[in-house]
């Protein structure tokens, strides 16, 4: 018997989340606990699934339990099974009411400030039967080295509103691009450089500051801003890639920072932070959405993609005004 013949006789859907909870645990104990079975219960089931494809799925060392190559070969592939299988119940509930389902949103954390929660109050006012869940992953701050768009990938939400980090060197992903996002200088209210009508960025030197770190993209783009002025890093600098921080700081009205233009555009009034008149020699990034390529998107994501487009034109248009959004 051929093996996908044998393995789709016998290999069920339990097997396959079953092997992804020892994985996502990496330990036999604790996905017996999750799982409410005995340990040797899962163990075996998980022996029946190496015997019946004839490969080790798993590898158990001093550091827990651990995917070999067929494992990940196999879970990457049950990831998509329990997607496509969720995206058909939520097709199916979409039939009787097409205004109902579950909206999964991936953001950065300037978009989690600023764009975001005014984006999902209209949305929730227009569609008050779909519910909204939302991830934060550091995408424009992200540490250079760390794996982009991973919660998509993993199919853990349904998009990503963000920064376009390109090239998709994977060929899987999507952009929908919305607007291009500037970078501004930014202070509280109350701050005595708030009221200037004109400044320099040189005029700032020795004022307290706090800045993204160095290995960051966002921290890249502050230095380049700073070199390209001829200007070195400000000495009074606090590094940290919160945005709360950055927040807090500039409302003890002694701190600047570098902010997305859009963050202080929506929720300048609410953070109480306005931009300085300094325009940054920084090129901008496009900022969109990003969903994967071979996936469709149930009702509910479609809707909330229709509306993140007509709510960010308003952003489009380059201004450092303060818009505001009804």
């Amino acid at each position: 018997m051929a093996l996908i013949d044998r393995v789709a006789q016998r290999l069920k859907m339990r097997d396959l989340r079953l092997l992804d909870t020892v994985v996502r645990w990496g330990s036999m104990a604790k996905a017996s606990n999750q799982l409410h079975l005995s340990q040797a219960a899962v163990s075996k089931a998980v022996g029946e699934m190496e015997q019946m494809l004839g490969v080790r799925l798993i590898e158990r060392g001093r550091h827990g339990v651990e995917p070999t190559p067929h494992g990940r070969a196999l879970l990457k592939r049950g990831i998509a099974i329990f997607d496509e299988l969720r995206q058909g119940l939520a097709e199916i509930e979409s039939l009787s009411d097409p205004t109902v389902g579950e909206v999964r949103v991936s953001a950065s954390e300037p978009i989690a400030a600023g764009l975001l929660p005014y984006l999902i109050d209209r949305f929730s006012r227009r569609y008050p039967k779909v519910s909204v869940s939302v991830m934060q992953a550091p995408i424009g701050s992200l540490q250079i080295m760390t794996p982009q768009y991973r919660d998509l990938r993993e199919r853990n939400v349904d998009l990503v509103l963000g920064p376009i980090i390109e090239p998709f060197t994977e060929g899987d992903l999507a952009s929908d691009p919305l607007f291009e996002e500037s970078q501004v200088v930014a202070v509280g209210t109350m701050n005595k450089w708030a009221r200037r009508r004109a400044v320099a960025l040189a005029d700032l030197m020795d004022e307290a500051w706090c800045l993204q770190p160095q290995n960051t993209r966002a921290g890249l783009l502050h230095i380049e801003a700073f070199r390209h002025n001829r200007l070195e890093v400000p000495r009074k600098c606090v590094i940290s890639s919160s945005v709360q921080v950055q927040l807090g700081l500039l409302s003890t009205q002694r701190f600047l920072t570098i902010f997305p233009n859009s963050l202080v555009q929506i929720a300048g009034n609410r953070h109480s932070i306005k931009a300085l008149p300094i325009k940054l020699p920084v090129e901008p990034w496009p900022l969109g959405i990003i969903t994967l390529k071979k996936r469709t998107a149930n009702p509910a994501t479609r809707l909330f993609i229709e509306m993140a487009r007509d709510f960010t034109k308003a952003l489009a248009r380059p201004t450092m005004a303060p818009l505001r959004f009804a």
